[in-house]
């Protein structure tokens, strides 16, 4: 490998390095829904699902005549939440916040449920 090689595979390791810590400094519980809460007796603790995605790339070498370079990198975070936590008087109870998708999961997995159960009863 030669110097500017490596030199390229070092800068695009960088690139990676900083949208990694970036996107991951970014994608916690806190970002969709605040600190815990307290009041009281009562703690509120969120709960959320997150999802990352990286990619990157690189180059070197040249073609006949040209000078041959490269480099570059990406990514991503998803953070969708998902319920909360209440803590009360030495109890936790899990409370789950439903969305539109989880209705549509149900009404898919219920017709593929009627389906199945049909061609099974012919």
């Amino acid at each position: 490998m030669t110097a500017e090689t490596q030199q390229h595979s070092q800068l695009v390791n960088e690139l990676l390095e900083r949208v990694g810590e970036a996107v991951g400094k970014r994608a916690q519980a806190s970002a969709v829904f605040g600190q815990p809460v307290q009041r009281e007796k009562l703690t509120v603790i969120p709960v959320a699902r997150a999802r990352f995605g990286f990619g990157g790339g690189g180059g070197a070498g040249s073609h006949e005549g040209e000078e041959g370079s490269g480099g570059g990198g990406g990514g991503g975070a998803v953070v969708t939440p998902v319920g909360y936590i209440e803590v009360r008087d030495d109890a936790a109870v899990f409370k789950r916040i439903s969305t539109p998708n989880d209705l549509i999961a149900g009404v898919f997995a219920s017709s593929l449920a009627a389906l199945t159960l049909k061609r099974l009863l012919r």
